[in-house]
C-alpha cells in the first residue's frame, strides 16, 4: 500500500478517521515521537479528533528505544525506521499516512518509500524560517491535484516524478 505525507497539516472528509482527503486509507499513522506528547492535549479537548485519533492505528518513530509512548494503540519505531517502515508499507495493506517532522519525512524520500505528498500552503510570507526539508533534501514531484480553501490556503497533491 502506499505512503503519504501530511506536511502542514491534512485536510479529512471524516473528522480524520482515515487520514487521506480522499477518504482512502484506514487511520494508520507514522508520527515523530514529538507528536507523542500531544494525546494529553488532545484528549483534554475532546471534539471529532478525540476519537479518531485515539483509535488509529499509529507507528512512533523515536531515537529513544525506550521512549514512552502515551498515545492508545501506538507502536515505537526505533532504530532502522526505513526499514520498519518499508515493511509496513508491505505487509500492512492500508495507506499509511506521516503526520509531520521534516526529519522522519526526509530519511523515508530518501529511502524512496513515500508513494504522495500533500502540503497545506498557507499564504504568508515570512523573511526566515526552518526549511520543511532540511539538509540538501530534494525530490522532482509531479502535481497531480490541488484546492485552495476559502481561506486562501492551496491543499497540493504530489507524486515522485518517476521515471
Amino acid at each position: 500500500m502506499g505512503l503519504s505525507t501530511a506536511a502542514g497539516g491534512r485536510r479529512r472528509g471524516d473528522g480524520c478517521q482515515d487520514g487521506r482527503a480522499d477518504g482512502r486509507g484506514s487511520g494508520v499513522s507514522v508520527r515523530p515521537a514529538h507528536l507523542r506528547r500531544s494525546a494529553g492535549s488532545w484528549n483534554a479537548k475532546g471534539g471529532p479528533f478525540k476519537d479518531a485519533l485515539n483509535n488509529a492505528r499509529k507507528y512512533v518513530a523515536s531515537s529513544n528505544p525506550t521512549a514512552r509512548l502515551g498515545w492508545p494503540n501506538s507502536t515505537l519505531l526505533h532504530g532502522d525506521v526505513p526499514a520498519a517502515v518499508a515493511d509496513l508499507k508491505e505487509s500492512s495493506g492500508t495507506n499509511l499516512v506521516i503526520m509531520g517532522s521534516g526529519v522522519l519525512i526526509s530519511s523515508l524520500m530518501a529511502a524512496d518509500l513515500i508513494d504522495e505528498y500533500l502540503l497545506m500552503i498557507a499564504p504568508l510570507v515570512l523573511g526566515a524560517g526552518r526549511r520543511l526539508f532540511a539538509g540538501g533534501t530534494q525530490a522532482s514531484l509531479r502535481l497531480v491535484d490541488s484546492i485552495a480553501t476559502n481561506k486562501g490556503v492551496l491543499i497540493a497533491t504530489y507524486e515522485p516524478a518517476r521515471g
